[in-house]
């Protein structure tokens, strides 16, 4: 069994409230042309009984914003892990923080009978194609024209197994 919380390296992951939409939103906002709303996300907190949202704040917790560092939400359905967003504090890029909360993610899904995994990105998000790429995805189909401003196509990536 996975823990729902994890500390590492001064970060600390947990299972996120309503009290953290506010920081979640401006994350969000700061990261996507196309942003998910305040209501998407609460329907993924309390009314998804497939998604999960957990959130990264620095272990001492007494940085701005309570040391709040990103975000991920994804989707368990039966053998399927989905990543549906992933996104860090624009300051705290770069430094290994998304991994941390994508390796925990994955581990929750697996944990909860996941066998593979499965996302979408732009096909513009060089770090994320990176990312993925590195913890073992592979790419897979085009969406072309799926994203909206701008215009772009969406590349399918899939990891299996899921480690």
């Amino acid at each position: 069994m996975v823990a729902d919380t994890s500390q590492a390296g001064g970060l600390l992951i947990e299972r996120a409230t309503g009290q953290d939409l506010d920081r979640i939103l401006r994350i969000e906002q700061e990261s996507f042309s196309v942003p998910w709303t305040r209501r998407m996300f609460e329907v993924e907190l309390n009314q998804n009984p497939f998604g999960h949202v957990y959130v990264a704040r620095s272990a001492g917790g007494h940085e701005q914003d309570g040391g709040f560092i990103g975000y991920v939400c994804f989707w368990v359905v039966f053998e399927e892990f989905r990543l549906m967003t992933l996104a860090v504090e624009s300051s705290a890029r770069r430094r290994g923080f998304g991994r941390a909360l994508l390796r925990h993610a994955m581990a929750l899904g697996r944990a909860q009978g996941a066998t593979r995994a499965f996302l979408e990105v732009r096909a513009s998000n060089a770090a994320a194609l990176r990312l993925y790429a590195q913890e073992g995805f592979q790419q897979g189909a085009v969406r072309t024209r799926y994203y909206t401003n701008p215009v772009e196509d969406a590349v399918l990536m899939e990891l299996e197994p899921l480690p």
